[in-house]
């Protein structure tokens, strides 16, 4: 979700099908909305801001999303989505056979690269998302507890070549996702975030005390 002038459409009439301007449309409103908001607060956004910066008309936004908060939730959902991709993809890119370790900082590593690479998403989703009602803090603890599944889906199957480490509850998986967001949600606010990948040993440290003994 960096930003950009990537797939934007020539003004005037499109020879692209149908299905292809509403997909670049989309895009482009999101992209619009994740920028306004990290730049200005949720609250402020106005869906006219959104439309001005996509270039695209409020029939063609309300033809994609019922309105501001639907379009919001839209744009939080990719770039999550986008994460997530980005953490399996370097976890699956490592040999077989790998240690532990190097398994567990590479998903962290995937994380807080992706979140110093999309600045802009990473405020949006730390600082703004849980402003937004009941259904904004759902879709951030949402999101928590799939980062706390990776984590004890690694831990699972760590411990079966180290059985001398200790099980851990539920309760602890998640407790690590909030005490990593927390971390990063410091660097976000400050606006640190080009500043996040310094956070890995920092991070995997926390991982190690609490699930290796």
């Amino acid at each position: 979700m960096a930003q950009g002038r990537s797939g934007l459409l020539p003004r005037g009439r499109s020879s692209l099908p149908a299905d292809d301007v509403r997909a670049a449309q989309r895009e482009r409103l999101i992209r619009a909305m994740v920028s306004a908001v990290a730049e200005r607060g949720y609250a402020e956004v106005t869906v006219a801001d959104v439309v001005a910066a996509a270039r695209v008309s409020r029939t063609s936004f309300y033809a994609q999303f019922a309105d501001k908060e639907a379009c919001f939730f839209a744009a939080t959902a990719e770039g999550r989505r986008l994460m997530f991709a980005r953490i399996s993809a370097a976890v699956d890119a490592q040999p077989d056979g790998v240690d532990d370790l190097t398994l567990l900082r590479a998903g962290l590593r995937a994380y807080l690269a992706f979140l110093r690479d999309e600045p802009a998403f990473a405020a949006v989703f730390y600082l703004e998302l849980p402003s937004v009602g009941r259904a904004g803090a759902d879709r951030l603890a949402d999101a928590r507890r799939k980062l706390a599944a990776r984590t004890a889906a690694w831990h699972t199957r760590a411990r079966r070549r180290h059985p001398d480490w200790p099980a851990a509850s539920d309760e602890v998986y998640r407790a690590l996702t909030g005490a990593t967001e927390e971390l990063v949600r410091e660097r976000v606010r400050a606006g640190e975030t080009s500043a996040l990948s310094s956070l890995e040993d920092v991070i995997v440290d926390l991982h190690l005390r609490l699930l290796t003994a």
